[in-house]
């Protein structure tokens, strides 16, 4: 009797949830203001919502192979990064924008160890384009220090953009940059004064 009890308190207490879910899907049909930009790589590992625990509607997302920023240009053709970074910004006017890079990146790794991609010529060009020269090639498997120089030149790049630089200079919106551990799942963040990533 009691284990019937048990497992009746436990369907009810899941329909209540499932209710409460049903609200609030109902209320992401009225709009979204999604707390942050959350740019990060299109690898399949990393999920924005479990790295964040974030709920449908708290980040409006950008993934790039590699977590790439393009560099801005007066006169660049339209992209869906610049639309995207500019919806954000001036659209939904977000307050935080997080740049997300990933231990063990393919792109990144590929780019800092000068890997040969002419069997992927989109892969290639891209990552040539978007990815610095700099990055050191010697870093092991899990690439940690191309990674995060990596995503300290992505914080560099949005800053050159307009729709970001106007919020900037208003202390509306503030940069952060990411390094999530695909491994372990920690996260750790970079701190500018003293420029490494530190615990979060």
């Amino acid at each position: 009797m009691e284990t019937f009890i048990q497992h009746a308190r436990g369907l009810t207490a899941r329909i209540a949830a499932q209710r409460e879910e049903q609200e609030s899907y109902g209320r992401l049909a009225a709009g979204q203001s999604p707390l942050a930009l959350f740019i990060t790589c299109s690898d399949s590992r990393v999920i924005p919502s479990l790295i964040t625990g974030a709920r449908p509607g708290e980040l409006f997302e950008l993934r790039t192979a590699g977590n790439a920023v393009p560099v801005y240009q007066e006169g660049m053709a339209a992209s869906s990064e610049a639309a995207t970074i500019e919806y954000a910004m001036r659209v939904l006017r977000v307050a935080d924008v997080i740049v997300c890079g990933h231990s063990h990146c393919g792109a990144v790794g590929a780019r800092a160890r000068g890997e040969d991609l002419t069997g992927a010529p989109s892969v290639r060009d891209w990552l040539t384009l978007q990815l610095s020269d700099e990055l050191p090639g010697d870093d092991g498997p899990a690439v940690t220090t191309a990674v995060q120089r990596h995503v300290c030149q992505q914080l560099v790049r949005l800053g050159g953009y307009p729709c970001v630089r106007e919020r900037l200079d208003a202390g509306e919106v503030q940069l952060h940059g990411w390094f999530y551990e695909v491994h372990t799942g920690s996260v750790s963040v970079h701190q500018p004064a003293a420029d490494a990533f530190l615990p979060l």
